[in-house]
């Protein structure tokens, strides 16, 4: 496997830090664009693991920070669930102009939610899968309730995530409010491979079954026994990447 280390403007004008994993074999099947969970970054040892399994198939992945993390510009506290949606339809603008415009979206945790949002604006999208992902953004909300209360009455708050302290601003919960997750899902039109633990601790099981039900065909579901949210252990992370390349298969 070969490893790229690109650049891209995001939505914001921002330069995006970028990895793209390529398999050994010439050209790739297929080009997978990948969202990581919430104040992640592109570099989660899951989502190494998941892209290497990829392309050990076949399948490149472009996998990038959102604006205002990892190695990305711009500031965290001035973006949102629709900036990051926004980001990914740039990335996949960067992939058709320079390398093959994505077949395969992915996402985990609230990145699966963002590539469920984004698909509807990526023509070439074929196939999505969810890893971990929430149903609906009252889970963030919930997530962040103290949060929230906070900067109702100041406008912005901080909040330490994984060791990590983020500031948000107000906006941020108002973006939330405003995306319809339901209709989004729904309205996919995509193949949709939904992949989570009955033991996720973060993002209950019971979000899995909504997106399901709500979901039209064609959809399908493997569960992560004993998985983590965060998939730490490789042995899962690698497990979800070959599951999703030979889900892929079918459609790409």
């Amino acid at each position: 496997m070969k490893i790229k280390k690109l650049r891209f403007p995001g939505s914001q004008d921002y330069e995006l830090g970028a990895r793209l994993d390529f398999p050994d074999e010439d050209p790739p099947a297929a080009y997978a664009l990948f969202a990581h969970c919430f104040t992640c970054t592109k570099n989660l040892k899951a989502i190494s693991n998941i892209s290497r399994a990829l392309a050990e198939r076949g399948i490149a992945v472009l996998r990038f920070d959102f604006t205002g993390l990892g190695e990305s510009e711009g500031d965290f506290a001035d973006t949102n669930f629709s900036s990051n949606v926004e980001d990914l339809i740039a990335a996949a603008s960067f992939l058709e102009s320079d390398y093959q415009a994505p077949r395969i979206l992915i996402g985990h945790s609230l990145g699966g939610a963002a590539v469920i949002q984004a698909a509807h604006d990526i023509p070439a999208c074929v196939a999505v899968a969810t890893i971990a992902a929430p149903s609906n953004l009252e889970h963030l909300n919930r997530l962040l309730v103290s949060t929230k209360e906070k900067i109702e009455q100041e406008g912005i708050a901080e909040v330490t995530l994984g060791g990590r302290t983020f500031t948000i601003k107000k906006q941020f919960f108002d973006d939330l409010e405003e995306k319809n997750m339901r209709w989004a899902i729904a309205g996919l039109e995509r193949a949709l491979l939904i992949l989570h633990s009955p033991v996720d601790q973060t993002v209950g099981i019971d979000n899995a079954h909504q997106i399901f039900t709500t979901a039209r065909h064609s959809k399908s579901f493997i569960s992560l026994d004993r998985a983590g949210h965060l998939l730490m252990d490789e042995r899962d992370s690698l497990y979800v990447g070959a599951m999703i390349a030979t889900w892929a298969s079918r459609y790409i």
